[in-house]
């Protein structure tokens, strides 16, 4: 038998053996050590878990409603498949909850610690689209539902957005949860915390579950909760004033180290050098009290490619693909690798989206800050302006420009309006930020966008307006306050690096002449260590710097990622496709190339995660705002 015909009877051998005959509801297949066992409320054989068997109440059992609670608190898949229903993100439809082969891999090491007595600690390293995180919500939401009442729980993520649509997937299961099945005092749902908007309260169960984002850390202190679920960690806020590893601290403070008791970080990577990489790293060490989980591409069952001429394809296998073969991975996940590889068209990219292991996890990050898949899904958002023009007070510039404020019809003016202010009076729904650019044509643009932070379709933030120009910077701060006055009196963020810097005259006292006219404008705290010790201040402004500007642009690529923006304007992802992160670190656009709309939207999406959610308010508060 040749090479050729060896490979293709191993490659027979290794496909039968990824079938596995799995079946949650009779255990067959199911992880754990498993006791084959007959029982008169079932028919045909089951396969239950050995703790299940060797629980003292097991001999006792004395209808099928015992039996089934009992089964309940042992066997978690069973509990999954007959409990818990989720929405399908390819269908949408509401469907029993069975766990994929990673899923199952995480919740071994889940039960292992559990089982042990031990308290429960995972760092999960996540590649692309296969559930992680419903894996450790279902879990967290087994324990709550099924073993321990008054058991509270956190879900912490780099954005609150995020934490809510896990929230909403518990939501979704309490929905659906067949009551018969349900042991509590009232009927399976959530029900509000009064005087806590971020807690609901699991009906029946007496479980908090609260929401969070690192951008809040100090909203941690001080709750009682048991487990801790913590997502997307590498994109968390890291700042002077927020410091991932503090928020990590006052959790693991308030986490109890008791059975049962829960915490999990898990994270696409972000690169290396942030709080999340050096966490994995002292887990991988044994340094950390988390075992470390990482799920390669390969075991993701949906990456598998039917190979019609197997001779063919192995004689066309290149170097890197014959290092897959003898790794144990099957032709046909060496097939899809390539085909996609193809797709993607850079190793690089490739090893980012699709990492083997947890190093080309961390390390490897294209060039492209954005990803081409992110920016076309977004694409579909855009459209024409509904209309164009400008916005106008009194005046053009002094606090008489906030008089009066109207919108002008203009086919050829610079302002693009998708969205027209909303009538509803909200404090806080729209977020205006400005880039500064120069005054003549050759420059910079000047840019001014506005974030409607509660669309009216109740959908994800989006862009509401847009003004692109050039002019002298004192006009440029007046329009954009006499914008963010017809929007409600919005939140001004004014990039401030431009006029901190200009040699304009006038320039200087800019922010401090709209501070006093405008009473709704960004500002930053900072130390000041210019008298011996360290004190903070307030300044007006957004400044953005090597630090910040990092900040803001991981917040933007987490967002397109998870479609948590929708963007209007396509000249906004002809600029993300064209931005780079430079072997220094830095980001910028390509040469020749501008930034200067993405970077309203890094700032603008990423002062909106520091607000509150908007509030009513009386229209009496409103300053010389004109009815539109």
């Amino acid at each position: 038998m040749n090479e050729i015909q060896e490979m293709i009877a191993e490659n027979a051998l290794r496909n039968r053996r990824l079938l596995t005959d799995y079946d949650p509801l009779t255990g067959r297949g199911c992880t754990g050590a498993r006791i084959l066992s007959h029982v008169q409320w079932e028919k045909g054989p089951l396969w239950l878990p050995a703790t299940m068997t060797a629980d003292p109440l097991f001999p006792r059992l004395k209808n099928r409603g015992e039996f089934i609670s009992l089964r309940f608190r042992h066997d978690f898949e069973f509990w999954c498949a007959s409990c818990v229903n989720i929405r399908q993100k390819t269908t949408g439809r509401i469907s029993p909850f069975i766990l994929n082969a990673p899923q199952r891999r995480v919740l071994e090491v889940l039960e292992e610690d559990r089982l042990a007595g031990r308290p429960i600690r995972v760092i999960l390293l996540k590649a692309r689209q296969w559930g992680g995180s419903t894996l450790v919500q279902i879990y967290m939401a087994w324990i709550q539902s099924v073993h321990r009442r008054n058991w509270h729980s956190l879900i912490a993520a780099h954005i609150r957005n995020t934490a809510g649509t896990l929230r909403q997937l518990y939501s979704t299961t309490l929905a659906n949860y067949p009551e018969e099945l349900w042991d509590g005092d009232e009927k399976p749902r959530f029900r509000p915390m009064p005087d806590a908007p971020n807690t609901r309260i699991i009906a029946g169960r007496g479980c908090n579950v609260t929401i969070s984002s690192s951008f809040s850390p100090d909203a941690v202190r001080g709750l009682d909760i048991a487990m801790a679920h913590l997502t997307e960690v590498a994109f968390w806020q890291d700042s002077d004033c927020i410091d991932p590893a503090d928020v990590m601290r006052s959790i693991c403070g308030t986490v109890p180290v008791t059975p049962l008791s829960l915490i999990v970080l898990e994270s696409t990577a972000n690169g290396v050098g942030n709080f999340f990489h050096a966490e994995w790293t002292r887990a991988v060490q044994k340094q950390l009290a988390f075992t470390p989980v990482f799920v390669p591409w390969y075991e993701i069952e949906m990456y598998r490619c039917e190979v019609s001429d197997p001779a063919a394809f192995i004689t066309s296998l290149t170097a890197d693909e014959r290092r897959f073969w003898d790794m144990g991975l099957t032709l046909e996940m060496i097939s899809w690798y390539r085909m996609k590889l193809r797709e993607m068209g850079d190793l690089q990219r490739m090893q980012a989206e699709y990492p083997s292991d947890a190093v080309e996890a961390f390390v490897n990050s294209d060039s492209d800050v954005f990803g081409h898949h992110a920016i076309e899904a977004m694409r579909a958002e855009c459209a024409p302006p509904v209309e164009t023009g400008e916005v106008q007070g009194r005046t053009v510039t002094g606090p008489d420009a906030l008089v009066d404020v109207k919108f002008v019809p203009d086919a050829a003016g610079s302002l693009k309006v998708w969205s027209r202010p909303s009538p509803e009076p909200l404090d806080g729904r729209y977020v205006v930020a400005v880039d500064v650019g120069g005054r003549s044509r050759g420059s910079d643009w000047s840019v001014i966008a506005v974030i409607d932070r509660t669309p009216a379709d109740g959908g994800t933030p989006a862009v509401a307006a847009q003004w692109r120009g050039h002019c002298d910077h004192d006009i440029l701060g007046w329009k954009a306050a006499a914008l963010a006055a017809w929007y409600g009196n919005a939140l001004l963020v004014i990039e401030s690096n431009s006029l901190d810097a200009s040699s304009e005259g006038s320039s200087q006292f800019i922010l401090e002449e709209l501070n006093e006219a405008y009473g709704n404008l960004y500002t930053r705290t900072v130390r000041d260590n210019a008298s011996g010790r360290q004190t903070l201040e307030h300044r007006v402004g957004f400044h953005t710097n090597h630090r910040t500007k990092a900040l803001i642009i991981t917040m933007l690529i987490a967002m397109m990622r998870e479609g948590a923006y929708r963007e209007r304007d396509a000249d906004a992802l002809a600029e993300m496709s064209v931005y780079r992160q430079l072997p220094s670190g830095n980001f910028a656009a390509r040469k020749g190339f501008h930034d200067d709309i993405l970077m309203t939207r890094a700032i603008a999406l990423y002062v909106s995660a520091t607000m509150g959610p908007p509030r009513r308010f009386d229209v009496r508060e409103l300053l010389n705002v004109a009815a539109w």
